[in-house]
């Protein structure tokens, strides 16, 4: 695909980037503004999915490092987490190829304003009761059910995948929310590289695009994850959610209206 895009497009582009990969870093999400942003500007679908994966590997690495190194993820408790998600992202890859483009332009949108609605409205996301609790090995089922939905989800779209990661280790594993928060950039990093090498390899990743997103969203990601403790999730997320849906209603109105 021959990528002409306004200067505008390049610069609107590395805005979202940043705030996504902000978003990311603390909360998760950042898919919710990254992948509207690139259907937006015209990439068709397909494409826009491999090149977020390009991008969001810059964002969820770096901000994986960055919790890893303040202890706040234990690899060895996670193994069976770690391939479920390999396995599941996989399975996620090859459902997107069995559905036609035009389908999928239409789902987007529609799944992206629903977990818009779930994580604005959830009761869980934001809390963290479990803050006096220590940090455990969890069951293997738990590990296992949980890597292998979230991995074929993220493999397949992916849009607020951070966000599910986050509510539903609070909830599955009883953790922290800065420890739910360290799994859930580990494990989408597991899930955007695999997901990435299969859509490097069916040529639908625009590489140009998705590195310059990549840098900002890698910028973004490591201010948020620095700054998850000193800021206040109730604060970004109203004004997350209030930019997730007005993007999203623009979609919806393209594509069904």
């Amino acid at each position: 695909m021959d990528l002409l895009l306004d200067p505008s497009h390049w610069a609107v582009l590395a805005v979202i980037g940043i705030i996504a990969g902000f978003i990311d870093a603390v909360v998760g999400g950042g898919g919710l503004l990254s992948i509207p942003a690139l259907l937006t500007v015209g990439i068709p679908p397909h494409l826009a999915l491999g090149t977020n994966k390009l991008a969001a590997c810059f964002g969820s690495l770096t901000s994986s490092f960055t919790f890893y190194k303040q202890q706040l993820f234990n690899p060895a408790l996670w193994k069976v987490c770690f391939f479920a998600t390999l396995v599941g992202s996989i399975t996620g890859c090859v459902l997107v190829f069995l559905i036609d483009p035009k389908w999928l332009d239409k789902i987007l949108p529609l799944l992206i304003i629903s977990i818009a609605i779930y994580t604005l409205f959830s009761p869980k996301a934001m809390g963290d009761k479990n803050i006096s609790l220590p940090v455990e090995r969890s069951k293997t089922y738990k590990q296992a059910s949980q890597g292998f939905v979230l991995g074929t989800y993220d493999g397949f779209a992916g849009p607020g995948i951070g966000a599910f990661w986050t509510v539903s280790s609070v909830s599955i594993h009883k953790l922290p929310l800065l420890h739910s928060c360290g799994l859930a950039r580990v494990m989408t990093s597991v899930s955007n590289v695999t997901a990435l090498i299969i859509f490097a390899f069916m040529g639908q990743v625009e590489w140009l695009l998705g590195l310059w997103m990549g840098v900002c969203m890698m910028a973004g990601s490591y201010i948020g994850a620095r700054s998850a403790i000193r800021f206040g999730i109730p604060f970004i997320k109203p004004i997350f959610i209030i930019m997730v849906l007005s993007i999203a209603a623009h979609l919806t109105w393209s594509a069904w209206g």
